[in-house]
């Protein structure tokens, strides 16, 4: 009985996230596969079903969630994005070209709200607040200009 309650919760779960995607797809316009894990009591080939325009991909049998997006970030590569706080995910990710965004960020993202994470510093011109990049004195240029690879990660999290 405590396997069926569990279950249910996963399963209640699993649905609200996708019906939370399936809003921001709409919203945003990007194509968004999730991955699960079916790697314990999965079927033995991968499963891909689409959900309120959403893929949803299980792992088959043997296979965790983290492999499949790994695979896809490899194929990929610079033309998708991924959201993990999983180190190994990221790392292999980020080396496939994927932009990559952490679970914390993309949570504000779904609920349409600005992240502060410590390291998104952005300049705020609408109520003149400045988050001020550290730089050594030795470093040459515009010490109120953010870093190219932050500008650029900016950017791209807008557009995210």
């Amino acid at each position: 009985m405590a396997g069926q309650a569990g279950s249910g919760r996963l399963e209640a779960t699993r649905e609200t996230l996708l019906q939370t995607l399936a809003r921001y797809r709409q919203r945003k316009g990007h194509a968004i596969t999730v991955v699960f894990d079916g790697w314990q009591g999965g079927l033995g080939a991968e499963h891909r079903e689409f959900q309120s325009g959403v893929e949803v991909v299980y792992s088959k049998r043997g296979e965790r969630a983290d492999q499949v997006i790994q695979r896809l970030a490899r194929f990929y590569g610079k033309d998708c994005a991924v959201v993990s706080s999983d180190h190994e995910v990221v790392n292999a990710a980020r080396a496939a070209g994927a932009f990559v965004i952490g679970a914390p960020e993309f949570r504000a993202k779904l609920q349409d709200r600005p992240s502060r994470s410590p390291n998104m510093a952005f300049k705020e011109l609408d109520r003149g607040e400045a988050d001020v990049v550290k730089r050594s004195k030795d470093k040459g240029g515009n010490p109120r200009k953010l870093p190219k690879s932050q500008r650029k990660r900016n950017h791209q999290l807008r557009e995210f």
